[in-house]
């Protein structure tokens, strides 16, 4: 009975950590598409230049794979030190996002003067060399969520020192119509209509969150269900 339920354990570990690991290739192979092909695409920080979306899937996708890995070769091995590693670290990113929450909520009116600041200083980098990825991150961000600047369209004044703004703030995108009477510009602010977008998607969001919790909190007890197994069938072989 108890060989029985440690098969089924491994093949529980097994495929639950093959599932993981697909979805990290997955996650790699859409950031090195991104890459490749868009750049630094949706880079908005100038202080955190690397915080990009092709950059931060990369790193995503290649630590799932990695730990995924090591839960699967654990599990068909029945290796404790995979097994322990595979838990630790699993272990360690669920605190790590535990407290991430945490911060957030508690200096989350810091976090929004910060990320203003912080976005306000990068439009001064739009349209310059090197800075393609940030250039097309904000006319993505300007023309679907139909905003300008970050706090408002004067933003941009500062930017290019007189009355105008890029042509991705404009309700009806022409060569040049940035130039045009600020009559026909978006003039929301693109920092408060992102937020509000992610307040309509909050439901969405939590359950995302709560799925790959109960996902990290089945692979910490499966980990450790089968180390404490294999532990007691070596101390009663030895």
């Amino acid at each position: 009975m108890a060989e029985g339920c440690m098969m089924a354990l491994r093949y529980g570990m097994v495929f639950f950590n093959l599932l993981f690991w697909l979805g990290g290739c997955g996650i790699l192979g859409v950031g090195v598409w991104l890459s490749v092909t868009q750049g630094n695409f949706a880079t908005l920080s100038s202080s955190l230049p690397s915080l990009s979306a092709a950059n931060l899937l990369i790193a995503v996708g290649t630590i799932i794979m990695v730990i995924g890995c090591l839960g699967c070769v654990g599990a068909v091995k029945e290796s404790r030190p995979l097994l322990l590693t595979f838990f630790i670290l699993l272990l360690i990113i669920f605190f790590l996002e535990i407290l991430s929450i945490m911060l957030f909520f508690i200096y989350q009116d810091e976090i929004d003067h910060y990320a203003q600041r912080d976005l306000k200083k990068g439009l001064q980098l739009f349209g310059t060399e090197g800075n393609v990825g940030l250039t097309n991150a904000w006319m993505i961000v300007q023309t679907d969520f139909r905003c300008c600047g970050v706090t408002n369209h004067t933003d941009w004044f500062e930017v290019y020192n007189a009355t105008r703004v890029p042509d991705s703030c404009c309700l009806e995108y022409s060569d040049n119509c940035g130039l045009d009477n600020p009559g026909t510009w978006w003039t929301a602010p693109c920092y408060e209509r992102v937020k509000d977008w992610l307040n309509d998607n909050l439901v969405a969001l939590w359950i995302f969150a709560l799925c790959t919790a109960l996902t990290q909190i089945l692979g910490l007890v499966f980990s450790m269900t089968m180390f404490c197994q294999a532990v007691k069938v070596e101390t009663f072989y030895a």
